[in-house]
């Protein structure tokens, strides 16, 4: 090789380094700034989107909000034990009859399965069906303080947790009929999982027994 050619290559390489550390020195912070950054590609921050409610002109029924795709499961929300799932049977003939163990040994004990339903029970049932489960809640009965008599509002009176039909009704039926609702009372599956379902299903177990005298008042309950 030849003096100039290996000046040439000297050259190039020189040439080489200083590019590298000029892109590198540019890839430092150094100084902010308010203008916008220098994006080449800025498809992933201008893409499209629907408002909530909005009318597409995209899909044919003209629904901006889509449901699922059919068989679609949460992945949080799968569970494969089908009386804990559904309160039925394995063969779906009829519900079964008491809260699976699972559930329970999932709390760790009964003690601390009726405390979250009792937690849970007052956050979304009490306001329908009373702290005591009486069917005169705060939605369906106007007074000032839970001794004075249910002035209605008008709604629809809700039965007694102590009414024959409800105390002869099976867990899993309970069970179901918080998952999927019943005439005006909506379904439940949604805000409330399917283990806090079976833990308030046994909170209304012990307010049944509570009222007929069969177990010492719960901690924390009011009195009649």
């Amino acid at each position: 090789m030849s003096r100039r050619d290996r000046a040439l290559v000297g050259l190039r390489g020189a040439m080489g380094c200083a590019v590298a550390v000029g892109l590198a020195a540019g890839g430092c912070r150094g100084q902010t700034g308010d203008n916008p950054p220098i994006l080449l590609e800025r498809n992933m921050y201008d893409c499209e989107r629907y408002n909530p409610e909005s009318f597409s002109r995209f899909f044919a029924d003209g629904r901006t909000m889509r449901e699922p795709v059919p068989g679609t499961v949460a992945m949080d929300r799968y569970i494969y034990d089908r009386a804990l799932a559904t309160g039925l049977t394995e063969d779906e003939s009829d519900y079964v009859s008491a809260i699976p163990d699972a559930v329970v040994q999932g709390f760790r004990g009964p003690s601390a399965m009726l405390e979250r339903g009792k937690d849970r029970y007052r956050i979304y049932c009490s306001p329908c069906h009373g702290l005591m489960g009486d069917g005169k809640g705060p939605v369906g009965c106007k007074r000032d303080r839970p001794s004075d008599p249910c002035e209605s509002y008008g709604f629809a009176p809700l039965p007694s947790y102590q009414e024959e039909r409800i105390r002869h009704m099976t867990d899993g039926q309970m069970f179901a009929t918080i998952t999927h609702g019943v005439r005006t009372m909506p379904a439940y599956a949604g805000q409330i999982p399917a283990r806090d379902r079976w833990a308030i299903v046994g909170y209304v177990r012990a307010l049944q027994l509570h009222d007929l005298g069969e177990v010492p008042p719960l901690p924390g309950e009011p009195k009649r």
